[in-house]
Formats: structure tokens, C-alpha cells, sequence
């Protein structure tokens, strides 16, 4: 497999600019996930490593070799589509052997190619069936089997599972993510979905309007989030935000909010005058009967085991995910206190995360 490096990837249509200026690594071996809303350029983005779109500028390399400006042919990769793009006058068998026969590949060889990968993919049993009387989920197996066959340097995908139902699709995340792992595939995902990304992904790229917004790992894009609109696109619900102006000093440990001191880990970057917004997680939002910021309780969503309550305070509105026994009532008045080790602040000027200690550790609050 191979390690793809994207050095200032920039692509416009015209007046219009899909991806601004774009610098990321993906490692050898690596699950790699494109994340953002339809329009936000991860597609573009995809299909520029994949060579279906040539560069307006910037770099692309796979396995060291600058490939840029090569066509897809040239690039040794395989694509899957969300709509699974089979041949439907062909059987099964005949689909995923299609690449290996363009290439003059020999029958035995064919043969036993694909019952490898036949039985890697649990679809021994129907290899010799027409493709259009498949379920969604054996299509999409074929599809990926034709893909695999090749053993190119990287796969690349399209929202391959965007067209199946619900449970199915969670089903085929795990499959798909546990037939990664088995043959070690250095694979770029795109998707819109945010829980998928962070269910199969070893690194994310958050995109917006073109531009990489974020970059790292599930846990750190969840934690400590670089943007507001990462902190507002990841997470179900997303992050709260409370809004104030303020001071920050190099070292401050807390924030306040009128007469409320609220602790945040130390800051490590002074601001002045500034709009800021303090960013909580609905999970480290504590109901507290000595807490000095008091809400009243709007409305609540029973889940089962634990419940979301939508708070309104006088720096904005919150939810808290909350034990689903903590009764509640439409109007009560609450005292609120946050898990100061895992707030983020925010200038509300640039959008930008205000650096803070980033990890628990380092927090002596």
C-alpha cells in the first residue's frame, strides 16, 4: 500500500474555488476519512487524488511519486462508488473479474483471484448470480471485490454506503472497516456523516467551504476542536456554546460569566476585548445545587438510559445529557457547573479555538 501526501491541493471552476489551498498526510496503511457537508469539497478533493480531476495547483504524491498531473490509469488506485456501478449483463463472478481480464491476466490466475477475495468478502455462494437480483449489501460487496482484486496502492471511496438503509449500513461499516484491517489498504473515505467517520476513521479531515478546517484524530476533532464549526458539526448534540465578552490572560484558569467564575484549563495565548464563546460538551454539563449559573429547564428528550435538557441561561441555550432517573420538570430553575478539563474557548471573531492546555493531565484546576 502506500503513503499519500496532498501539499496545497487548490481547485476553481471558474470563479468558483472548491478546495483552497489543502496540506495533509495520510499514513500507509491508514483508514482516512474526507468529512463535511454536500458542496464542502471533499469529493473534489477525492477525486483529485484519484486523478478524475486534475489540480488547479498544489501536489499530490502516492507511494513518493508526484502523480499530480497522471491520469487515473496511471495512478494505481481503485474507486468505489455509492452507487455501486456494476455491469449488469454480467454475473457476479465476471464483475469482479473485469479489471484482471483487461489486463491480459491469465484464467487460473483470475480464478483463483477472486475466489480469494470472494471468500474474504463472504460471497462464495453467489458469485455465479446476476448482479440486478442482488441486495443492496451484495452489490456493495461486489463492488468493493472488483476494487480489491486489482491490489492497487489505495482505495478510494465515494460514500460507498450512503445508498443503503440504516441498520444495513451500520452493519457494512463494520465490515467494511474489519475487511480494512485485514488486508492493510491505505483507504480515503468520503462522507457526510459524522458518526460514521468517527465509527471507522483512524484520522479525519473536516471540510468546509473548501477548506480543511481540522485534521487529526477522532478523539482529538471530538475533544478539543479547532473551529466553532467543528465543534458544532461533530458531536450528537454538538458542543454548547455560551457567549460573553471578555479578557484572557496567558495562564488564566478561569473565565467569567457576568458574576459567575467559570474554570477552563489554563489558556496559553492572551486576548483582549474580544468576543468569546465558552464551549461545553452536553455530556460534561453537570446539574449542581451550589452552582452560581442558573438555568431554567426548557424541555427534555427521554433516550432510555440517559436523558438531553435543553436549559436556557442568560448567555444562551444548552443541553445537558443528563441520567434518565433525574427527574426533571418543564420550568424548574437549576443550578448548572461544567467539567473544566474538557471546555474549549472560542474567539467568536475568527471562529478559532483559543489554545488551551491540551490535555487532561495538564489541567490543576
Amino acid at each position: 500500500m502506500a503513503e499519500i501526501v496532498i501539499e496545497n491541493l487548490h481547485k476553481a471552476f471558474g470563479d468558483f474555488t472548491a478546495v483552497k489551498s489543502s496540506s495533509f498526510t495520510i499514513a500507509d496503511g491508514e483508514f482516512f476519512m474526507l468529512l463535511g457537508p454536500s458542496g464542502c469539497g471533499k469529493t473534489t478533493t477525492l477525486r483529485m487524488i484519484a486523478g478524475l480531476e486534475l489540480p488547479t495547483s498544489g501536489k499530490v504524491y502516492i507511494d513518493g511519486e508526484e502523480v499530480s498531473q497522471k491520469r487515473a490509469s496511471q495512478r494505481d488506485i481503485a474507486f468505489v462508488f455509492q452507487m455501486f456501478a456494476l455491469y449488469p449483463h454480467m454475473n457476479v463472478y465476471r464483475n469482479i473479474a473485469y479489471p484482471l481480464a483487461s489486463q491480459g491476466m491469465a484464467r487460473s490466475d483470475i480464478r483463483a483471484r477472486v475466489g480469494e477475495v470472494a471468500e474474504m468478502l463472504r460471497i462464495t455462494s453467489i458469485l455465479k448470480r446476476p448482479v440486478g437480483g442482488l441486495s443492496g449489501g451484495d452489490r456493495q460487496r461486489v463492488a468493493l471485490g472488483r476494487a480489491i482484486v486489482r491490489r492497487p496502492k489505495a482505495f478510494m471511496m465515494d460514500e460507498p454506503l450512503g445508498a443503503l438503509d440504516a441498520e444495513f449500513r451500520e452493519l457494512m461499516a463494520e465490515e467494511l472497516r474489519d475487511l480494512h484491517d485485514r488486508i492493510g489498504a491505505t483507504t480515503v473515505y468520503v462522507t457526510h456523516d459524522q458518526l460514521e467517520a468517527m465509527q471507522m476513521g483512524d484520522k479525519i479531515v473536516v471540510m468546509n467551504h473548501g477548506v480543511v478546517e481540522q485534521f487529526g484524530t477522532p478523539q482529538e476533532i471530538y475533544d478539543r476542536p479547532a473551529t466553532l464549526y467543528v465543534a458544532d458539526f461533530i458531536g450528537s448534540p454538538p458542543m454548547n456554546f455560551l457567549a460573553f465578552d471578555g479578557a484572557l490572560a496567558p495562564g488564566q484558569a478561569s473565565v467569567h460569566l457576568g458574576d459567575c467564575a467559570v474554570a477552563v484549563p489554563p489558556v496559553r495565548e492572551g486576548m483582549s476585548g474580544r468576543p468569546l464563546a465558552l464551549g461545553v460538551r452536553p455530556e460534561h454539563v453537570r446539574l449542581d445545587d451550589h452552582g452560581r449559573l442558573r438555568g431554567e429547564v426548557f424541555e427534555t428528550e427521554y433516550l432510555g438510559t440517559t436523558q438531553i435538557a435543553t436549559i436556557e441561561t442568560a448567555f444562551g441555550t444548552l443541553k445537558a445529557r443528563l441520567p434518565a432517573a433525574r427527574r426533571l420538570e418543564i420550568g424548574e430553575r437549576v443550578g448548572l457547573s461544567f467539567y473544566a478539563p474538557r471546555l474549549s474557548l472560542f474567539d467568536r471573531h475568527t471562529g478559532r479555538a483559543v489554545r488551551t492546555a491540551l490535555t487532561e493531565g495538564e489541567y490543576h484546576g
